[in-house]
């Protein structure tokens, strides 16, 4: 028996919830991580006062299919660095000066601001390979 089609309104639904639980966790880890709301607006890809609305709780928008990537990506990259370092090093790692390839002596967050999305998939395929011995 064929199973029915979601409506609009149930897609809407799970999107919204979507959306509240990515921007909720994206605000447990920019406070981990200790980022400063500059450096939180540009990973997450809004703009400064929709970050404080974020972090305050207060935001009920959608985010793009670029800032969804960026979440779940950042999402990503946190859940590796607990797995391969310490819980404080790993909250620390995004700050610290990094001479891997792809960082260039910066800290993993100035590169992940300056290159934007494609600079965070970066930063996660970094830390996934060297939780794969790549």
């Amino acid at each position: 028996m064929p199973t029915a089609k979601p409506t609009a309104a149930t897609l809407l639904a799970n999107r919204a919830k979507v959306v509240a639980v990515a921007t909720k966790a994206f605000t447990r880890i920019a406070a981990a991580w200790n980022l400063k709301n500059d450096q939180a607006a540009e990973l997450a890809g809004v703009s400064a006062r929709t970050w404080a609305r974020m972090k305050a709780g207060e935001w009920t928008g959608d985010l793009s299919q670029d800032q969804t990537l960026r979440l779940s990506a950042i999402a990503g990259l946190y859940k590796g660095l607990r797995l391969y370092f310490s819980d404080a090093l790993a909250d620390r790692w995004v700050q610290l000066s990094n001479s891997g390839s792809p960082f260039a002596g910066k800290a993993p967050i100035e590169h992940m601001r300056d290159g934007g999305l494609p600079a965070i998939l970066a930063t996660r395929n970094y830390v996934d390979a060297l939780r794969g011995g790549v």
